[in-house]
């Protein structure tokens, strides 16, 4: 399944996502000019799990997550995070407002890499410490969490491939996102202890954090707008 948009018209224009989104997409072509010094700016769990690493100062650490929350591994990568955030997030920082939503984008991306941080630690792969994490992912993961809460009624066009048939069919968008997320535990779960490319629990760990954190951010909002015919 792939989604192609929400019903949920926006209030006011999503100048924060808008913004996110930009940065990424800078970062992604400086990335790929300077492919080496990108790497070398990425966050990797040895950070925190080893001495060595703990001995950059929690400065650098924290410099070095946030720069990997705008980082991606490939155009594909860079491409379906901006695309979930640019249908998702609008509505979210609508009921959020500008900068809360940033700074709950932001925290939501910081307890993703904690997640992953965690479960890494917890492997049995020692090759796994030193492994580049990069993407937006955990932080989108929280924007997911939060429409959930906040759009319980909502529905998502979505594009599905059944074999070799394709049809557009309009999904709740909290089967939709639950279907996600069932998806990145039973992805994480497949690959404890084992290299992966994909850091299925930092796509949990940022979730879990919006859910928890939503109505912190987006507390008393008036109701969602009429959805669209």
């Amino acid at each position: 399944m792939f989604p192609l948009r929400d019903n949920i018209p926006s209030r006011r224009t999503p100048w924060m996502s808008y913004l996110l989104i930009l940065s990424c997409v800078a970062v992604f072509i400086y990335q790929v000019s300077l492919p080496r010094l990108g790497t070398a700016m990425a966050f990797r769990p040895a950070y925190v799990l080893t001495v060595e690493g703990l001995s950059q100062g929690p400065l650098t650490i924290v410099l070095a997550a946030l720069a990997s929350m705008f980082m991606h591994g490939g155009l594909f990568h860079l491409i379906s995070n901006m695309w979930f955030l640019w249908i998702f997030g609008d509505n979210v920082e609508d009921r959020m407002g500008h900068v809360p939503f940033l700074a709950f984008y932001l925290i939501c991306g910081m307890a993703a890499t904690g997640a992953q941080v965690v479960m890494t630690g917890l492997g049995a792969d020692p090759q796994a410490l030193g492994v580049p994490m990069v993407g937006a992912s955990g932080a989108i993961a929280g924007v997911l969490a939060a429409y959930y809460r906040l759009f319980p009624r909502a529905s998502v066009r979505t594009l599905v491939f059944i074999f070799i048939f394709i049809t557009l069919i309009d999904v709740p968008a909290v089967l939709f996102i639950l279907l996600w997320f069932i998806l990145q535990v039973a992805g994480g779960l497949g690959s404890l202890g084992l290299p992966t490319g994909v850091a299925f629990w930092a796509h949990v760990g940022g979730f879990l954090a919006g859910l928890l954190l939503v109505r912190l951010f987006a507390p008393g909002r008036p109701a969602p707008p009429t959805p669209r015919v």
